[in-house]
């Protein structure tokens, strides 16, 4: 059974503020690109690593030249992007794990979970459950509580068996959120396994503080 990992790094991050997009800046020694890639590429089950990056990206060259892995050029959408990096996978290897760039502290542990559910199932994803109360809001004020059973945040990797994600990408191309969303249009039962509050993804400023933290204590990362 071979497994290929799909970095998706094409995406641009403008909540996380001006400058080089969020997944290439500058993050405990590294960036965050480089620490998702790290962490596929010295996983023991891990045959194959894709990078999809923004075409806009190719004149740069900003993403890592380490560790290694096929340079794919993404589209105008994530689903775009994604559906590059499995197309060069097509025929190479049975299963799949899409991750994005902008998640640089994913664990062996929640990878493990992933490829373990696919054992049993065409499709799986990490997620945490909702703890917090949950409000929605009209005019800036509370207008509901919302229940938060059975809520969860969704994570990467999202895992598939290789060929139905492809022809999951193919029946239903566009306007899905994540790659769960669309295999369950194309009618793929998704198994959700347990993620972490470490697996954060930058979003705002704010979130490379946290990352390089967690970096720092879990791997002795040094900054600067």
């Amino acid at each position: 059974m071979k497994i290929a990992a799909v970095i998706v790094a094409a995406g641009r991050g403008l909540r996380a503020g001006a400058g080089q997009p969020k997944q290439w800046r500058p993050l405990a020694g590294h960036s965050s690109a480089y620490f998702a890639m790290r962490a596929f590429a010295d996983h023991p089950q891990i045959d194959r690593l894709v990078l999809v990056v923004s075409a806009d990206d190719f004149a740069t060259g900003d993403w890592p030249t380490e560790p290694a892995a096929d340079i794919v050029a993404g589209g105008a959408s994530r689903s775009a992007s994604v559906f590059a990096g499995l197309q060069v996978l097509e025929g190479t290897c049975d299963q799949v794990l899409i991750h994005d760039a902008a998640r640089p502290c994913v664990s062996r542990g929640v990878i493990d979970g992933v490829i373990e559910a696919l054992r049993d199932g065409p499709a799986a994803a990490p997620a945490v459950p909702v703890v917090d109360a949950l409000w929605r809001g009209e005019d800036g004020r509370v207008a509901a509580a919302v229940p938060r059973d059975g809520l969860y945040r969704a994570q990467t990797p999202q895992g598939f068996h290789l060929a139905e994600i492809i022809a999951a990408h193919r029946t239903c191309p566009q306007g899905a959120a994540d790659d769960v969303e669309l295999a369950r249009r194309a009618g793929l039962t998704v198994a959700i396994t347990p993620g972490s509050d470490d697996n954060l993804k930058i979003t705002v400023p704010e979130d490379f503080i946290r990352a390089e933290r967690i970096l720092r204590a879990r791997d002795g990362h040094q900054t600067g």
